[in-house]
């Protein structure tokens, strides 16, 4: 299968969107699409999936569309079932509507074979169970069953489809989708709205998809740990990068500065011909040579600057007005959520902390936020900030609130003691520069809504800065300044978000949710991923009755767990050797005419890949 784009032009409305696509995707292609905000990286998407056609040129470019084979290219447009009544379980299972039928298929192949002994019909049997091995077919159940549980449905997995929001259906039809394995996956912002254990799963899945995928993304970390391609769009034009995001990001830098040799000696080069031109226009004795250069610089490939506007960014030199003082937050036993509690917390944060908060979805952590903001009550216990403190606070669904009001008249109502100059010079600093100013808020972009948010938070200059998901709708080079801005900040940050790479960056400690539990980590990302996740300071007291005193230590306990997982381990390894070689007993030809022989093989083969499913749910829990 190949897939290919060749000087590809795309036009919306008469206006050239794409003006030089060229891309090649081949049976295991893992590609990345990358680009600023508006560059058409979505556009790109729906051309591979024939929502869009290329334009039609009068050029002599040799332009064209091309496709070898039949791929099936899966693209997730609009969200859509064919019945709001099935269980979202039955819906994830027509994913593999084909394993499914051959499965019934394959067990009438079996009861035929015993009836006749025919050998026919003993060879028809054999070669549907390896068609059936081959696809997976003892091994998709636990397949989809993980997937559903990443995605945090195991527990509503029989509910129909009609009860779940609109949110949760766009995950269950991005989850079928991806298990459905189509030759081309495109995927459109996938890790939007997915928690950090749902992103790792995506990761693993998409490492062994036999398949081709290309993925838009600006999830840095996601990109590094899954494709081998990178396709930048930039000024309507593809250029390709081998490798991950950051072998593209240390490529293009490199590339940059290239560019920008080659732009300042064009550029020189441009000026010293134009000042002979200007020197000798008028000298009857130098005319000729003044036309001579003059058609010297019209000849001159045009280089473009690499610096202009595409890689426009915010900029701020963010001090706080006041540094505070050293005890910025006491956390004490701090019951959060909204009809029950969903985590209990205890956290100091002392001046200069940057604490990432991570977990998976429902689990308190915007609860959290919200409770230290005062929009919502706590539960139990207290939590008091310091004297002298003062809160820069972001909130990713207030920060997109709709206004008719211009972004210059919006700016100026928080801040009436500007003049319109000053007001101005700080939108300006947020690339509101020129007539964006007279833009309605309504009118502004997710991106363009999360600048104008955090131009006001730091244009009063905070010492604590409480951030709910700051990174979404911002894109690479916009999570690059803001992480430069927060590095370089010298007050406290607590903040929440889901971009692994945005949290390695800035955190210096982690607060972690998961299942009714907060653990703290006094250690950054890096740190906590290579000691396992295992808790620190587990920061939820439960209430039990007094038990008499067991002298496990943690060493023991450690060694307790590490010999049950091994010992797991050895009954998987024992487990799936004797499936292999069950298997390549079925296909022994000695067995090949010996129906009752090969019907043992098959029941035994069932009954040891039950036992195969029993074990791994066993190691999983135990790894966990």
């Amino acid at each position: 299968m190949q897939l290919k784009i060749q000087n590809g032009v795309v036009e919306l409305s008469g206006e050239p969107i794409l003006k030089s696509v060229n891309i090649e995707i081949n049976d295991q292609s893992k590609i990345a699409i990358v680009g600023r905000n508006g560059c058409g990286k979505t556009t790109l998407l729906k051309l591979i999936a024939g929502e869009y056609k290329l334009a039609k040129l009068d050029s002599d470019n040799d332009t064209f569309f091309a496709v070898s084979g039949k791929p099936k290219i899966g693209y997730l447009s609009q969200i859509t079932f064919d019945d709001y009544n099935k269980t979202l379980l039955e819906e994830v299972r027509s994913a593999y509507s084909e394993i499914l039928a051959l499965k019934e298929e394959t067990e009438s192949a079996r009861l035929l074979m015993e009836q006749t002994g025919n050998e026919e019909d003993i060879k028809n049997y054999t070669n549907l169970l390896d068609t059936f091995t081959n696809l997976g077919g003892f091994y998709f159940e636990r397949e989809y069953e993980n997937a559903i549980k990443k995605f945090g449905f195991a527990d509503v997995k029989h509910r129909p489809l009609c009860e779940f929001s609109g949110g949760q259906q766009t995950k269950i039809a991005f989850l079928k989708l991806l298990l459905s394995k189509p030759d081309i996956l495109l995927l459109d912002e996938p890790t939007n709205h997915l928690d950090i254990e749902a992103v790792e799963w995506l990761e693993e899945y998409l490492r062994s998809y036999k398949k081709a995928f290309v993925v838009v993304s600006h999830d840095r970390m996601f990109l590094d740990n899954t494709v081998s391609t990178v396709y930048e769009i930039e000024y309507g034009k593809t250029y390709k990068y081998n490798g991950n995001y950051s072998a593209f990001a240390k490529n293009k830098k490199i590339l940059r500065e290239q560019q920008r040799r080659e732009y300042l000696a064009y550029k020189a080069e441009k000026e010293r011909l134009g000042e002979l031109v200007d020197r000798f226009r008028y000298k009857a004795t130098k005319a000729a040579m003044a036309q001579s250069k003059l058609k010297q610089i019209e000849r001159m490939d045009e280089v473009f600057d690499p610096d202009r506007e595409n890689l426009s960014t915010f900029h701020t030199d963010f001090e706080p007005k006041d540094i505070g003082v050293k005890d910025v937050l006491s956390v004490k036993d701090l019951g959060v959520g909204y009809d029950s509690i969903l985590s209990t917390v205890n956290l100091e944060v002392k001046r200069g902390d940057k604490i990432g908060i991570i977990g998976g979805n429902g689990l308190g952590k915007s609860t959290f936020i919200k409770t230290l903001m005062g929009l919502i009550p706590a539960f139990s216990g207290e939590f008091k900030f310091g004297p002298r403190v003062s809160i820069g606070y972001f909130d990713q669904q207030l920060a997109q609130y709709s206004s008719s009001d211009t972004v210059l008249g919006d700016f100026l109502r928080e801040f009436p003691a500007l003049t319109e100059f000053e007001a101005r010079s700080s939108l300006g600093a947020f690339v509101f520069s020129g007539e964006d100013v007279f833009k309605t808020v309504d009118v502004l972009s997710g991106g363009e809504r999360v600048r104008l948010a955090l131009c006001k938070i730091f244009k009063r200059k905070p010492n604590v800065l409480v951030l709910d998901e700051p990174t979404n709708h911002l894109d690479i080079v916009g999570k690059e300044t803001l992480e430069e801005i927060l590095k370089a900040f010298s007050g406290t940050v607590i903040f929440v978000s889901h971009d692994r790479y945005f949290i390695k960056e800035i955190s210096t400690s982690l607060l972690d949710f998961k299942r009714g539990q907060t653990a703290f980590y006094p250690f950054g990302y890096d740190e906590y991923l290579s000691k396992a996740k295992i808790p620190v300071e587990v920061q939820i007291k439960e209430e039990k009755p007094k038990e008499k005193k067991t002298y496990t230590t943690p060493l023991k306990e450690k060694a307790r767990r590490e010999k049950a997982l091994k010992k797991a381990e050895e009954k998987i390894a024992k487990l799936e050797s004797e499936i292999e070689n069950l298997q390549a007993e079925q296909t022994d030809d000695a067995n090949l005419s010996d129906y009752v022989k090969l019907a043992e093989i098959g029941e035994k083969l069932e009954k040891l890949q039950q036992d195969l499913e029993t074990a791994y749910s066993e190691w999983e829990q135990l790894a966990e």
